[in-house]
């Protein structure tokens, strides 16, 4: 549906560039959020003071005494130009988001393009899922994986910064209260994230999975040396594996 509004806007806009002039028509383009990369000066994008990322300088920022799915703010972060699919979690501190990204926009990441992604899609033209094995199975517990899936990149510090600051601005008007809103677009954190929001969807308190999900928020956003488990096999449950 998302790229449906993205092929018909073009189209659109396409048309109205014989209206207008070539350099207006470029700055539109530009200065809309169909474009994350071209940095213009005067962007409304990245007007205002930085709003993502470690921005309050406090110690301890990743020691959360509690965290909440938001479905709302995920639904949001998700319908943004750019973005596939958003996990949003709510603590006493902070929000933290889990992106996938989809080509609805051009320039979400910074450097690299599509090297730096950890995706192959190129067995959806053979009918796989695994173009390296053949296999046609995938783990659909997980919402992101190295074959046939939406877009993840390994470090998000790769993640384009009017991207970033897009989302952070919708974060922020839902959830005025939070003092940093941390952003990653990475395969492994966007697995955990999911399964702490089905634990959620399911009606199950997340209360269990502080310290498990402190861990994880440590290792993305400051250099923690641990990564927690699963979470199916922190409860000793059996998962399909891709």
């Amino acid at each position: 549906m998302k790229q449906a509004r993205y092929l018909i806007l073009l189209t659109a806009l396409t048309l109205s560039a014989t209206v207008i002039n070539g350099c207006n028509y470029q700055r539109y383009v530009q200065n809309s959020t169909y474009d994350y990369g071209s940095n213009n000066k005067g962007d409304p994008k990245m007007l205002g003071s930085r709003m993502y990322g470690s921005v309050s300088g406090l110690p301890g920022q990743h020691d959360n005494a509690w965290f909440e799915y938001s479905p709302m703010i995920s639904n949001n972060v998700s319908n943004i130009n750019g973005v596939a699919g958003a996990i949003v979690m709510l603590t006493d501190k902070n929000a933290y988001v889990a992106i996938t990204t989809d080509w609805t926009a051009v320039g979400t990441l910074k450097s690299g393009g599509r090297g730096t992604r950890q995706q192959d899609n190129s067995g959806s033209t053979q009918g796989v899922y695994n173009n390296d094995t053949g296999s046609p199975y995938w783990n659909n517990q997980r919402v992101a994986a190295p074959y046939n899936s939406n877009f993840t990149v390994n470090d998000h510090n790769q993640i384009s910064g009017e991207l970033k600051q897009t989302i952070a601005v919708h974060v922020r008007k839902l959830a005025p209260a939070v003092q940093e809103v941390h952003i990653s677009a990475n395969m492994d954190f966007n697995n955990h994230m999911i399964q702490y929001a089905q634990e959620a969807w399911a009606g199950h308190s997340l209360k269990p999975w502080v310290s498990s999900f402190n861990k994880l928020v440590q290792h993305q956003f400051a250099g923690g040396n641990e990564v927690p488990q699963p979470l199916e096999v922190q409860q000793g449950r059996a998962v399909f594996r891709k």
